[in-house]
């Protein structure tokens, strides 16, 4: 049977690595699409493993030859996408895709595959709250954190463009929602 596809996207600070985390540890036959990216590998990031790293160049070119299914240049020569051949060969073994990505990305990947796509949009209580989170995560500048929070107010405006959205005031409320949700789909 064909894999189908689960798309995550959500402002930084709504949780959504832990509750992708969470579903990827229910038996459901979920793999996790590594996704392509310019930046140099840090700390103890493999090649394949937690990124393709590609050079800027590199990245260029398979942009230019139809290799990517979603991408984004963040910054300045600093890309990250999700290649189609990451996608296709885990559809080709039958198993589930997972994605982590931005809303814009997220938009483009459910274009692309419609009904076989489920698109979820994890959305924080408030922007207060996220605000709160990110402070409290202590990793970031007051400045970086208020730039966070600027890109979430425009992130959270694609909330509606999702299939569904699933407000994460309480983690393990979320976590059944979502799991309930996902199981659903895969059973269709």
């Amino acid at each position: 049977m064909a894999g189908k596809l689960v798309i995550f996207s959500a402002p930084s600070g709504s949780g959504k690595s832990t509750i992708i985390n969470y579903l990827l540890q229910q038996g459901l036959n979920l793999c996790f699409s590594i996704s392509a990216t310019s930046r140099a590998p840090r700390g103890t990031e493999r090649d394949g493993v937690e990124y393709y790293f590609l050079s800027p160049d590199e990245f260029r070119r398979r942009i230019a030859a139809g290799d990517f299914l979603e991408y984004e240049e963040v910054y300045q020569d600093k890309f990250y996408g999700t290649l189609k051949s990451e996608v296709e060969r885990i559809l080709s073994r039958g198993d589930n895709v997972i994605f982590d990505v931005d809303v814009v990305g997220g938009c483009n990947i459910k274009a692309a595959y419609g009904d076989r796509a489920l698109s979820v949009f994890i959305q924080p209580p408030s922007v207060e709250e996220l605000r709160r989170r990110l402070v409290s995560r202590g990793t970031d500048a007051p400045d970086v954190i208020e730039s966070r929070v600027a890109k979430a107010e425009y992130e959270l405006s694609f909330a509606s463009r999702f299939d569904r959205v699933i407000i994460n005031d309480d983690l393990e409320r979320a976590e059944a929602e979502v799991l309930r949700t996902v199981q659903e789909f895969l059973a269709q």
